[in-house]
């Protein structure tokens, strides 16, 4: 014991000392953190010490082992994945909204109903046009008439030139104002633009409607993509076409592997960010219009890695550090190991100096033991 507290007061000391240097307070915290492991350590290795020099004096040859669970090296390839949150949109949808004033006649459909392109949903009230139609047409038929007399007396050179151009000029006006007046018509009648399914009808029979106001809404679950930002920061890392993983967490068992349809060519100056779709069909319909998705990407991959728990990696004044198991005298010994690592993903981390293929490191048990301490595998 007498030894124990010497070396503290020792180390307390050269703390103290250490303390009296202008320094900042993050390093004196950070110096005495380090000073205190090593007291722990220092501690530790006593403890085992006395624990090997008890068992020797009662005359029993066998150590005092620590009981460690050991992961054997061996280079394999390492995956770093970033998330991103996405929401789905479909392909095909729209909102419809007639090019005429009038009021609403008939609706023939209802939320939910499912429509083909070019089937009538709603028609307005044409009775005026159906009218002023009915009366060109009248009129078309006497000017049709007066120009054939007038063009058959010119072409026998009687009556006037003007007669003729008056008489040409009256039947293709009438002919003219009888087309947009049909055209008028046929804007009167709403029809779908696409297939899909009637997701909202915003306006009811009788109530007057507007170019630009929404009447209902029509969308195609068929087809549709993932729309996501990503941070410009990860812009070297992607290109259209490379796979990533798709996952919503709406249905936690989903997931799909697809490839990048298309990747943004401007920044947000907003946020950093840039946009990727991913296009895809869309099986029974299951993911509908703005739900929530997850996209994981690789963003970075390195062959032939040593990766290990990033729960063994301890620090220090000097570093990363972690235990490795080495054969010495047929002897299992703890052995105190500083690395360099790279990028962690998950609970594993790659280390990128300091181990080789072939050593163990020490995964379970490894608070327990010092740089020297006798091993046992569990």
């Amino acid at each position: 014991m007498k030894k124990i507290q010497f070396i503290i007061t020792a180390l307390a000391i050269g703390f103290l000392a250490a303390c009296s240097s202008p320094e900042t307070e993050e390093t004196a915290r950070q110096e005495l953190e380090a000073l205190r492991q090593q007291q722990r350590d220092l501690t530790q290795k006593i403890k085992e010490s006395e624990k090997k020099l008890a068992s020797l004096a009662n005359g029993d040859s066998e150590l005092m082992r620590e009981p460690v669970v050991l992961q054997h090296l061996e280079p394999t390839t390492f995956k770093h994945f970033f998330e991103a949150s996405g929401s789905v949109i479909p392909v095909d949808q729209a909102f419809i909204s007639p090019e005429v004033n009038g009021q609403i006649m008939h609706i023939y459909v209802e939320e939910g109903d499912r429509v083909k392109k070019g089937q009538l949903l709603a028609k307005l009230n044409t009775e005026v046009t159906e009218k002023s139609i009915i009366e060109l047409e009248t009129s078309l038929v006497l000017a049709m008439d007066v120009y054939e007399r007038q063009k058959r007396l010119w072409e026998q050179k009687i009556g006037s030139e003007m007669q003729f151009l008056e008489a040409k000029n009256n039947k293709n006006n009438l002919q003219n104002r009888l087309e947009t007046m049909k055209a008028q018509l046929d804007m009167s009648l709403i029809y779908a633009p696409i297939d899909g399914i009637i997701e909202n009808v915003n306006q009811k029979k009788g109530e007057l409607a507007i170019p630009g106001a929404q009447l209902m809404q029509l969308v195609n679950l068929k087809e549709i993509y993932v729309r996501a930002d990503i941070s410009e920061s990860f812009l070297p890392s992607i290109k259209t076409g490379d796979e990533v993983s798709l996952k919503f967490p709406a249905y936690p068992e989903y997931q799909k592997s697809i490839k990048i349809s298309r990747i943004g060519n401007v920044i947000n100056k907003n946020n950093r960010t840039f946009e990727i779709e991913l296009r895809f069909e869309n099986e029974n319909e299951m993911l509908k219009p703005n739900m929530i998705a997850v996209i994981e990407i690789n963003d970075f991959t390195a062959e032939n890695s040593l990766i290990i728990p990033s729960k063994v990696i301890k620090e220090d004044l000097n570093g990363r550090y972690l235990y490795v198991a080495a054969e010495e005298n047929d002897e299992l010994i703890g052995r105190k190991r500083y690395v360099e690592i790279g990028r962690t993903y998950g609970n594993m981390t790659r280390v990128t100096k300091g181990l080789k293929p072939g050593e163990q490191v020490v995964t379970e048990g490894f608070n327990r033991i010092t740089d020297g301490s006798f091993l046992k595998k569990s």
